[in-house]
């Protein structure tokens, strides 16, 4: 089985107006609701993948209800932890032609500490050999940036993989850790290591630095250019397939989510890597929030490349 956990969803809503003025009431012409979570859109894009998985997290009030019910709409099974106070709603005000947007994000309920106990007790049931865990985006008030490097070492020591998707301090205490793989961008990769990440030499040699500090496996994303793989002693580098993009919001989560379809398949690393990245393309050309089609996937994945870095050999 495949888990996700986004422990700071929410509903994101989108007003689409004529232009953007202020000191005036706007009249929006189009609204747009979306389930928000990094591991929403990795249970999105498995469900396309035609892949069952459980999505968790902290859930609140009406709004944790419309997550739950959209969800479960999609056919995505949900297992969350419901918690006092009310699910964020992240608001979105975005003109047409040209495109201009303002977007306010709630903080998020506040967690207690029973209900975050409550989280981790849940973790420990489910969690048995042989599964997989993404664990991923940012964290509500009142739960600390060890959560994740916690629940990894719960996870792990049922003999589950944890695939690991966030930044900042969450993600420095999460690949203390040792998760099975993790998943930073190049930017996240220089706070890590403090090392240049200008170019594709100098970007191996950090997620080098990250995978010899115990992280198993590392890939960093690189947008439209692709991929970095470092796995065992080798570099590759995964070049994603020309698209027209229509928006490329929600692409990384589909990589992750490609990525993690693959080896719940029992592919190998550097074969799941190109999954990922045709995932991610998919995505990133369809329009509005909707994830790739198995379809485009399919027609993507052939024109992906990879070469391995044989300096890093």
């Amino acid at each position: 089985m495949i888990y996700t956990i986004t422990l700071n969803p929410a509903v994101d809503k989108e007003l689409v107006v004529p232009a953007l003025e202020f000191d005036t009431v706007l009249r929006s012409q189009k609204i747009n609701v979306d389930y928000g979570g990094k591991g929403f859109n990795v249970s999105r894009i498995l469900k396309s993948l035609e892949t069952d998985s459980v999505a968790l997290g902290f859930a609140g009030g009406n709004s944790g209800e419309l997550l739950r019910d959209g969800l479960e709409s999609l056919h995505i099974d949900t297992d969350f932890v419901w918690v006092s106070g009310e699910t964020r709603t992240n608001v979105s005000i975005v003109t047409e032609i040209p495109s201009h947007y303002v977007k306010v994000n709630e903080p998020g309920p506040t967690i207690s500490t029973e209900e975050l106990k409550t989280l981790r007790q849940k973790v420990v049931q489910l969690a048995k050999s042989g599964d997989w865990w993404v664990l991923a985006g940012s964290l509500p008030p009142g739960v600390s940036t060890i959560i994740y490097a916690d629940l990894i070492k719960d996870i792990q020591a049922a003999g589950a993989f944890v695939i690991l998707d966030t930044s900042g301090d969450a993600l420095k205490h999460g690949c203390a850790a040792k998760p099975f793989l993790a998943k930073p961008n190049d930017a996240e990769a220089h706070m890590l290591t403090g090392l240049p990440v200008n170019n594709m030499s100098e970007i191996a040699t950090a997620a080098k630095m990250i995978q010899a500090a115990g992280v198993g496996t590392v890939v960093i994303s690189l947008g439209k250019a692709g991929a970095l793989l470092v796995d065992g002693d080798h570099v590759w580098q995964v070049e994603s397939p020309v698209i027209q993009e229509s928006n490329p919001i929600g692409a990384g989560d589909s990589m992750v989510g490609g990525l993690v379809w693959a080896l719940s398949q029992g592919m190998p690393m550097v074969d799941a890597v190109t999954w990922g990245i045709a995932c991610g393309a998919a995505t990133a050309s369809m329009p509005g929030t909707a994830v790739g089609t198995k379809e485009l996937v399919d027609t993507l994945h052939p024109q992906v490349k990879i070469h391995q870095l044989e300096s890093f050999t």
